[in-house]
Order: C-alpha cells, then sequence, then structure tokens
C-alpha cells in the first residue's frame, strides 16, 4: 500500500501504520460524505482508532441517528469510486486561520489557536473537501477497499463536559473485503453475547432515563443472581479473617479534601449537595470511609493485619458516552476491602490477596487474563499525588513482592491510582477488549494523610500500611462479565431459576403444584409454567429464553407412576427419577457450585 506524508514522499509503510492510514483517510472520506449531504456541518476531530475512525459533528439542529448511516456509507462509496488524489499542501497560522474561517471551520479555527505559535500547519485535500491534519493519508479515495460505519453517538468537543456535545460518527475500515466480513462475524457474535441485551431478554436489569443514565435497577431475577455472589464472596473473605461494615453513600467535602480525591479526582465526583451549611457529595470510593473507622480506636502491632470489607455503593459521574449497561455505571457496588498491615506484612497479605484472585477465577473457570503492575506517570502533575521518595518506595515494594511471590506481569506507566501503584488483573472477554476485573492497591499515601498509627513492638507510634483490594471488582461489572461469558447461561448455583416445573395439560397440574411445592420448601429456586401452552412452546421457551438449567415435564405418565421427567438445559434427552432423587442431585450440584 502507498501512502503519502505531509511532506509529499511516498513510501511503504508497517502493516499498523497502513491500518492507521487507511483508517484515518476513511475519517475524511467520512467527514466529505457529511458535507456533502449536510452542509451546514461543522467538524471536531476525526481519528483513526484501534479498529476504525470517528469524525466528530456539530450538526446544528440536526439529530442523526444509526437509520441515517447507510445514506453516508453511499455517498462514502461514491467518492471511493471517484478516485480523488489525496494532496497535501503546508500553510502558515494565519493563513490556516484565514482558510478555515472562510470554510466555517469554526472548531478548526480553536483548534489551530491551542497550537504552538509558530506552528507550521499541514492540510490535505480530496476534490472540494479540505481538512486540517498531520496525515499521512492514502494516496487515492479508491485504495480505501473496505469500510462501514457502525452507529452514531454523542462526546463532549475536546472531551469537556462544559462545552457542546457534538454528533460522533463511528466506523470500522481494514485492508480487504474479506477482513471485513470477519469483523462483521465478531460484531454478530458480540451481539448475541451483549449483557444489555441478554439482561433484557432474562429480566435481569432494566434502566430508564427517567431514574437517570447510568443508574441501572436490578430485577428479582438479577438481584437473585447479585445476592448469591455477594454471599458467595463474603463467605471466602470471612475465613480469611475479614470483617464486613456498613458505611453510608455520602461524605463532606472535607473527608474528599483529607484524602485527596477532591484535587485528584473531583471531576468524576457528583456536584456538591449542600444541608444547613455543610457541603457533602456522593462518594466515589470507599477508602476514606474505612480510614475514619480504622481511626475510630487506638491500634497494637498485635492487631494488624486488620481486615475491612464492604459491598458498598459507589457514584460516578461517568461522561454518557462511555456508559454501557451494567458494566460502567454512574452507580455500582464494590467488592471492595482495605487492609491494614505493618510493612513487614506486606508480602504476605498481597500474596493472600493474589491467591484469592486466582482461587476466584479458578471457580467461574476464568482463565484468559494477565497482571499488570500499573504505575504512575512522573511527567503528570495532576494526577498523582507528588512525593517521589513516596512513590519510588511504594513502586519497588510492590514490584519486589509480585516477583518474590513468582507472579508474570508487566510494567504500565500511567495507570495507577492518584496515591500508589497497583496489581491489575485484567480479563480478555469473550469479545471486546480486555478490561480490570480484579486490583490490589498498595498505598503509603493515605494512613499519613489521614493520621492514621499503631503502637509498635518498641512503644512508639508508626503509620500502616494499606491495602486496598477488589476480587470480583464491581459486582456490577462481574455479572456483566458472566452474562456475556455463558451467554446467560449460568451455571446451576447462580441461575435465578434453577428449576422449571412444566404441566403437560390440566390433568397434571394438581401433582405438578404438589411437586413445585416439595422443590420450593428445599430452598431451590423453582418456577411452576402453569400456562395453557403447548408442552414445546413450555419447553423451548425455558430452555432457550430463560435458559433454565433443569425442567420437569409432568404428564399423565409422570401422575400415574409418582415420579417426574427431567430435561436437562444442556441435553435433548429427558430422565425419569424420583423427586427425591432430584432433590437430592439439584442440592448437591448447587453446594458444589456446579
Amino acid at each position: 500500500m502507498k501512502i503519502i506524508y505531509k511532506d509529499g514522499v511516498v513510501a511503504e509503510a508497517q502493516e499498523n501504520l497502513e491500518n492507521e492510514v487507511l483508517r484515518h483517510t476513511a475519517a475524511h472520506i467520512l467527514a466529505q460524505a457529511v458535507k456533502r449531504l449536510y452542509p451546514e456541518a461543522h467538524f471536531g476531530y476525526g481519528p483513526a482508532t484501534e479498529k476504525g475512525f470517528y469524525y466528530d459533528i456539530d450538526l446544528g439542529e440536526k439529530k442523526l441517528t444509526d437509520d441515517d448511516l447507510p445514506a453516508i456509507e453511499t455517498e462514502m462509496k461514491k467518492i471511493v469510486k471517484e478516485n480523488l488524489p489525496v494532496k497535501p499542501f503546508i500553510l502558515s497560522r494565519e493563513e490556516s486561520i484565514k482558510l478555515m474561517e472562510e470554510r466555517g471551520e469554526k472548531y478548526k479555527v480553536e483548534h489551530i489557536g491551542d497550537l504552538e505559535p509558530d506552528a507550521v500547519i499541514s492540510f490535505y485535500q480530496q476534490g472540494e473537501y479540505i481538512d486540517m491534519c498531520v496525515g499521512p493519508h492514502l494516496t487515492y479515495t479508491k485504495a480505501l477497499k473496505a469500510f462501514k460505519l457502525t452507529n452514531v453517538s454523542g462526546a463532549y468537543w475536546k472531551n469537556d463536559q462544559n462545552n457542546k456535545m457534538l454528533t460522533r460518527i463511528n466506523g470500522v475500515a481494514f485492508k480487504t473485503a474479506e477482513e471485513l466480513a470477519e469483523y462483521e462475524v465478531y460484531v454478530k457474535e458480540a451481539r448475541a453475547r451483549d449483557h444489555r441485551k441478554i439482561g433484557k431478554d432474562m429480566n435481569l436489569f432494566m434502566t430508564d432515563d427517567l431514574i437517570g443514565k447510568g443508574l441501572p435497577m436490578f430485577l428479582p431475577k438479577g438481584y437473585t443472581i447479585w445476592q448469591e455472589l455477594e454471599n458467595y464472596i463474603k463467605e471466602k473473605e470471612r475465613m480469611l479473617g475479614y470483617r464486613h461494615v456498613l458505611t453510608p453513600c455520602v461524605g463532606t467535602v472535607d473527608l474528599y479534601h483529607t484524602s485527596g480525591h477532591w484535587e485528584h479526582y473531583r471531576e468524576n465526583m457528583f456536584p456538591v449537595m449542600e444541608v444547613e451549611g455543610e457541603q457533602f457529595v456522593l462518594r466515589p470510593m470507599n477508602c476514606p470511609h474505612h480510614m475514619m473507622i480504622y481511626a475510630n480506636q487506638m491500634h497494637s502491632y498485635r492487631d494488624l493485619p486488620i481486615r475491612i470489607g464492604e459491598i458498598a455503593h459507589d457514584f460516578r459521574f461517568e461522561p454518557s458516552g462511555t456508559l454501557k449497561g451494567i458494566e460502567r455505571g454512574r452507580h455500582f457496588c464494590q467488592n471492595d476491602a482495605h487492609l491494614f498491615v505493618t510493612p513487614e506484612q506486606i508480602k504476605d497479605e498481597v500474596g493472600q490477596v493474589v491467591d484469592l484472585i486466582f482461587d476466584v477465577y479458578k471457580d467461574f473457570g476464568i482463565t484468559d487474563y494477565r497482571c499488570v503492575l500499573s504505575l504512575r506517570d512522573p511527567d503528570d502533575k495532576v494526577k498523582y499525588h507528588q512525593d517521589d521518595e513516596m512513590w519510588n518506595h511504594a513502586e519497588n515494594a510492590l514490584r519486589e513482592v509480585l516477583t518474590d511471590l513468582g507472579i508474570d506481569f508487566t510494567e504500565e506507566i500511567g495507570e495507577a491510582a492518584f496515591y500508589g501503584p497497583k496489581l491489575d488483573v485484567n480479563v480478555h472477554p469473550a469479545v471486546g477488549a480486555e478490561y480490570t476485573l480484579s486490583t490490589c492497591q498498595l498505598d503509603f499515601c493515605l494512613p499519613a494523610k489521614f493520621n492514621l498509627t499503631y503502637v509498635d513492638r518498641d512503644g512508639t507510634q508508626k503509620t500502616p500500611v494499606v491495602l486496598h483490594r477488589a476480587i470480583l471488582g464491581s459486582l456490577d461489572r462481574f455479572i456483566a462479565y458472566l452474562i456475556e461469558e455463558t451467554k446467560g447461561i449460568f451455571p446451576l448455583w447462580l441461575a435465578p431459576v434453577q428449576v422449571k416445573v412444566l404441566p403437560v395439560s390440566e390433568k397434571s397440574l394438581d401433582y405438578s403444584e404438589k411437586v413445585y411445592e416439595k422443590i420450593r420448601n428445599e430452598r431451590i429456586r423453582v418456577e411452576l409454567d402453569d400456562r395453557n401452552e403447548k408442552i414445546g412452546y413450555k419447553i423451548r421457551e425455558a430452555r432457550q429464553e430463560d435458559k433454565v438449567p433443569y425442567m420437569i415435564i409432568i404428564g399423565a405418565q409422570e401422575v400415574e407412576n409418582g415420579n417426574i421427567s427431567v430435561r436437562s438445559r444442556d441435553t435433548d434427552e429427558t430422565t425419569e427419577m424420583s423427586l427425591d432423587e432430584f432433590v437430592a442431585k439439584v442440592k448437591a450440584e448447587i453446594n458444589g457450585r456446579v
């Protein structure tokens, strides 16, 4: 593939650069098509992305939807067919501003104002369309072989919620039609696994804009899964000496000034609420509350480690364009804990946290993950607490512990919490990019800010070290992960409905009710489908839509013999057995978390 740089040199590019070039060119072709269809459009940014491209556009009062994309895509194909040459040129700052003002590109003019005073600015032209850009690009529009527009979303200009919300048109582009076809197969699989669709179909959770964007509500079946996970992780934590607490969802602004969150995290917090002259905010995390619990009484070195756990409600004001069902919302519940330890206990406690993470992953069959040591970016003077000595000590300590524990990890700059480095365990889901599920953070900063102490062996007061850790991450995200991994086919112990009793006709209804009552009294989650529907329909619905692990089919023969016929979700075979035998089998599987 030939590409053209801003200085006009034609060269062969590496594969990753080739992809960036063709996707960047696709963004320009998208903008040209939009300008042809909507002459009033003004353009913000239009970069290449990992799989494709997007352009942020101000269309005035016009509101685009996904239904408008086919017409734009058709116009893009016309531009490709025209085989327009893509020509670079360079202008001075003054000439650039004049050109963009003449073309009505107010966002480009503002962008020029953000550049260095002596900046030389490059442009690319294809046909009637001119765009300010550093390049590089394809030499002709016809070189763009395979692309597709995917969806319309919103994005604030310069990613600042104080600025205007622009329309973002997203697309993908590949070198060949075959690669695009493979991607479309992937997208189809992603849609089939999308936790938002499955959650709606299975009545697990819901959202409503009247409640608020990013504020999902768990319905009875979804909350059943939630409760099972909460009980599961709390049981494991109790066995390891954790003590669970319950803390409020709000705190004073002074609390977050003390912790440093107000300085380093304020933009992600909900606005201040003022009551009786005092300022409160919804909490974005739980560590300040847990710090105050530790500070509530004196401690000796003999008391440590102290492990405080909580399934805690948190609130973060995420941009609306980033919200995604229960995977990323503005309200979520963390499986959070804070371990107050002496320096000598760091290695053992980190090791115990890591063991717990991997023990949980084994229970859920999670095998595709990687460990990351997330470090600060020393050049970022805004995000991170400024104390080079503390950071060097904390990062070296955590690195040494992970190495001594024999954990394979990579290091990433700029991913630490503002107060300390962390071990992140990133999972690779069945679809989509990897994300962090579990974390363990080493903190020398907050204990000092809150003046936490313990009396050491020699009678002096020392400052404890704190480990922040989350095993399931947030329960919300963990449930979303499980939904997409299993397509909603939960293991028996987690399934919101574990058994469905399906009478063949009204003649078997009385016996079916007795079977239902027996199973329910054994504390097995069971439903009775007594609708006047054909048995085949009931079976298909229970298996394919509700994804129930076991279906009990009761007809005349079962009534006469006093037994039941059991069909598993995983097979079409039906097995006859006694009710007592079935109950024993199901309870054994539930207890074994099958």
